[in-house]
């Protein structure tokens, strides 16, 4: 099997805090290896840099320079086939990745590559430059959601950019949800983070949105974090919400995606949303708002307009839960999001680039 390099800027699949990011790379990491290749982690840099700092970026540049020289001598023999970087972007560029594939002659690859041109000026322009330079070396850059594609085609190059849907491991055939008690209407699910930002703004439009929508409902809120009572005020006063609070067992939160009739998250700000998938995969409809992150991944047509207060009602009122519903939305994630559909794709597209 030929040897892929991999590397994440922003976190190590490694790292022990939990993350979407350590997520896909991790799975990313799975689909390489299905696809055929041996994915090695070659370095746990993160170059990641959240603050402006000038000075916080030149210890990273010069933390990287040690580590292009270290990878020059580990490899001096026997260099990989192919480099392969998960999410590069202004503030977490590959400062490793286009020396070492320069200097060994092998392709260079991104996944969810971001650019923006607005990023050239102000306190992460270096890194912005550097973040730059990495998609400009790269013979692929694939991107993930429609949201970073505008920026990525100002950019690159006629045959650069390839599409590499969101993944994950679909797990196996989901069971039925228990019967509904007759008249108690659907069971709404939401699974995020309690934070201030874009989470608490989506929990104010969700907060809305139950208002609209015609009784009987129950919700269930998987989540926890540092705004969670400004997220309980939001829902003061309604009935049929139970807090569940943080779930770390992924047995028991595939338990209450199967058990849930609708899954609901407005989804601002996102990126795509990795608990959409997760729901889907489970058999669970789910539900938007129409935000181009996570439009990527829910099938659903037309998306609820963010500016209409009872858009995002009717949809979740409208969406059909029944068995042939649920079994849709699982064959969905399977042909489309599925780990087998990502290596599939990568054993084709990147066994092009290695000679």
């Amino acid at each position: 099997m030929k040897l892929v390099a991999f590397y994440a800027p922003m976190k190590a699949p490694d790292s022990p805090t939990p993350s979407g990011d350590r997520e896909i790379a991790r799975l990313t990491l799975r689909a390489l290896s299905e696809a055929g290749f041996r994915p090695e982690l070659v370095s746990r840099l993160r170059s990641r840099e959240p603050c402006g700092s000038a000075e916080a970026q030149a210890r990273l540049v010069a933390e990287a320079e040690a580590e292009i020289e270290r990878l020059k001598r580990v490899w001096e023999h026997a260099p990989p086939a192919l480099w392969f970087t998960y999410h590069c972007y202004w503030k977490a560029p590959d400062l490793i990745g286009p020396a070492l594939a320069r200097h060994f002659g092998i392709p260079y690859v991104i996944s969810e590559a971001i650019y923006s041109e607005r990023r050239n000026t102000g306190p992460w322009a270096d890194f912005a430059r550097r973040a730059h330079a990495a998609l400009e070396a790269a013979d692929v850059l694939y991107w993930t959601t429609a949201r970073d594609l505008p920026g990525l085609a100002e950019t690159a190059r006629p045959g650069q950019l390839r599409e590499l849907p969101p993944f994950i491991d679909p797990g196996p055939e989901p069971v039925a949800p228990p019967p509904s008690p007759p008249g108690a209407g659907p069971r709404l699910l939401t699974v995020a983070m309690m934070r201030k930002g874009d989470k608490l703004h989506s929990y104010a439009r969700l907060a809305e949105t139950l208002r609209h929508l015609a009784s009987p409902w129950s919700l269930t809120v998987v989540g926890a974090g540092p705004a969670e009572a400004e997220v309980r005020t939001l829902f003061n006063g309604m009935e049929g919400i139970t807090f569940h609070g943080q779930e770390d067992d992924p047995a028991r939160m595939r338990r209450l995606y199967e058990s849930h009739d609708v899954f609901v998250w407005p989804g601002v700000g996102e990126g795509f949303g990795m608990v959409f998938l997760e729901a889907q995969a489970a058999g669970l409809p789910a539900i938007c708002d129409n935000h181009s992150g996570p439009a990527t991944v829910v099938p659903h047509r037309p998306l609820p307009d963010p500016a209409d207060p009872g858009a995002l009602a009717a949809a979740i009122a409208a969406l059909p839960h029944d068995a042939a519903a649920r079994a849709a939305t699982r064959a969905h994630v399977l042909a489309r999001h599925g780990l087998d559909a990502a290596a599939q794709s990568l054993r084709l597209q990147l066994g092009e680039l290695i000679t």
